[in-house]
């Protein structure tokens, strides 16, 4: 399958007073169309600075990372970020916009006129679960945490772009409302066929969503496995995030 997704060697480093500090070191990987890869890593193990490097929030010092064949320094900054869906933790929904108008923002700046808009509104708060009767006009600040991460999918998936990017959308959730929206994240996987980078520090998460799991420590790429692969690996970071797993399910105990 062709590569939408790649990182040739890439870096990154900052300078600091003290000296110079690598976060990333030499990434080398792909992420084929319709993937999920699912980056896995310790608080600064570098897999939101990797994530950030496909739509240019942040560029490599070193190597390069390719989107759609194209490096993304050739890429015209603005376009490549249109081309992107981009979710993160607190949805960044615009609070002064309707739920409406926070979904159709990049169809509008993209010229799309207001019918089509519309109609995309409500098949994607449908798709959802949300009723676009009683939420299309509603604010983020008249919605709950779920709600406000639905209509954030739904906004990152508004302009149909060829790759989605998710940056822990659901860490700040409930555990229910968490595994819902984790069940909700795999029906759209399997019935839109996006590629898509997953960031996540749980492995339940990692193994649930992802086709593939980048395991991510000190800034390097330590495994790239399917789920079945990363359950069986022999990989001492992998074994202690499953180790972590199998004491969660240990500590909660049968259910009553």
């Amino acid at each position: 399958m062709n590569a939408i997704v790649e990182f040739r060697g890439a870096g990154y480093s900052v300078t600091r007073p003290q000296g110079s500090s690598d976060i990333l070191r030499e990434l080398t990987f792909t992420v084929a169309a319709g993937e999920t890869l699912v980056l896995l890593g310790r608080s600064g193990s570098g897999k939101t600075t990797a994530l950030k490097m496909v739509n240019r929030l942040l560029s490599p010092t070193s190597g390069e990372v390719l989107v759609e064949g194209k490096p993304t320094a050739a890429w015209d900054p603005i376009r490549l970020r249109r081309r992107i869906g981009y979710v993160i933790q607190e949805t960044g929904l615009f609070p002064h916009f309707t739920v409406a108008e926070n979904i159709g923002l990049v169809p509008h700046l993209e010229g799309w006129d207001e019918e089509r808009i519309r109609s995309r509104v409500r098949e994607l708060l449908e798709q959802m679960g949300l009723s676009s009767h009683e939420f299309a006009a509603r604010y983020p600040r008249e919605l709950s945490g779920g709600q406000r991460q639905r209509v954030g999918v739904a906004r990152a998936l508004a302009a149909d772009p060829p790759v989605l990017l998710f940056d822990e959308p659901f860490g700040a959730l409930d555990p229910v409302t968490r595994l819902d929206l984790q069940k909700q994240f795999l029906a759209l996987r399997d019935a839109l066929h996006k590629t898509a980078v997953f960031v996540t520090h749980d492995v339940r998460e990692a193994l649930m969503l992802g086709t593939r799991v980048g395991l991510m420590r000190n800034g390097r790429l330590e495994l790239l496995a399917t789920p079945r692969e990363f359950l069986h690996a022999e990989n001492d970071e992998a074994r202690a995030f499953l180790a972590g797993l199998d004491w969660k399910m240990e500590a909660d105990g049968p259910s009553q």
